[in-house]
């Protein structure tokens, strides 16, 4: 189960960025993309102020 961004929800405001502990994701042309680092421990599921990450 890994974390998933919707593209066309994301805002790019980077606070996903800031709360994954393993420093798995990155903003890529303004939107926040998850690496293989990550670890699925849903800390940026919670951060999202516009709720784009899920965990699939």
């Amino acid at each position: 189960m890994a974390a998933k961004v919707d593209q066309g929800t994301c805002t790019g405001c980077e606070a996903c960025v800031g709360a994954c502990p393993t420093e798995a994701i990155e903003i890529r042309d303004g939107k926040a993309v998850v690496t293989d680092k990550c670890v699925d421990c849903g800390a940026c599921v919670d951060e999202c102020p516009v709720s784009a990450i899920s965990m699939q």
